[in-house]
């Protein structure tokens, strides 16, 4: 979206980010950050780090590199890494035009930001490209429903909820995008956790076939 109204600059909904996302984050998403960032090693980029809520669980020994586009989250995660005493490089950036080299990181993390990138599948393919041959993305997403009925209703709101939500789609079949892109799923779990238009969830770790010469 253009003008005035630009979701990657979204002042509000950086502000209440923080005040609406504690309960959801103990009765849901904490456990899951521990795994998935928690499990991230060698060179890790995360992209969509919003306010830092990965930053308590990624491993001491990781070398971090954080991409957020919207600028009023960006503050917010920069003084919550000083808090935590965690050295990160911040990048102010969108998903789809990264600006790294390829084959760059050894780990790349998501979690809850590919639902709300402008083009997911572009997205994709740039994670693909900036993660080294025999390298992981771990995930934890909402995806579009299995069930027709849900995934129908999904298709019906989303049209509002990703303009409450700063562009998130409750109704995108991200695994499958990845999967698109080149992604090999390694180990995958479906949870139902999380109110009905954004269920369920996939905590997933994909991996980048191939060597690290470029085959």
């Amino acid at each position: 979206m253009a003008g005035r109204w630009n979701r990657w600059d979204h002042r509000l909904f950086a502000a209440l980010y923080d005040l609406l996302a504690p309960a959801a984050e103990e009765a849901y998403y904490a456990a899951r950050r521990a795994e998935i960032a928690g499990g991230a090693t060698g060179r890790v980029l995360e992209i969509g780090a919003g306010t830092g809520a990965n930053l308590p669980h990624y491993p001491a020994e990781t070398v971090l590199v954080a991409v957020e586009p919207n600028a009023h989250m960006l503050r917010r995660a920069r003084r919550k890494a000083a808090r935590h005493g965690r050295s990160v490089r911040w990048v102010e950036a969108a998903a789809e035009a990264l600006p790294f080299e390829d084959r760059s990181f050894d780990t790349v993390v998501s979690t809850l930001v590919l639902c709300s990138v402008t083009d997911p599948g572009a997205a994709a393919r740039d994670l693909w490209r900036v993660l080294r041959p025999g390298g992981t993305l771990r995930i934890v997403e909402h995806v579009r429903a299995e069930d027709p009925a849900l995934a129908r209703w999904q298709d019906r709101v989303t049209p509002v909820w990703r303009r409450l939500g700063a562009g998130c789609h409750p109704n995108r079949p991200t695994l499958a995008i990845l999967e698109r892109a080149g992604f090999e799923t390694v180990q995958v779990r479906l949870e139902s956790f999380g109110p009905a238009p954004v269920r369920p969830h996939v905590v997933a770790v994909l991996h980048k076939a191939g060597r690290d010469d470029g085959r």
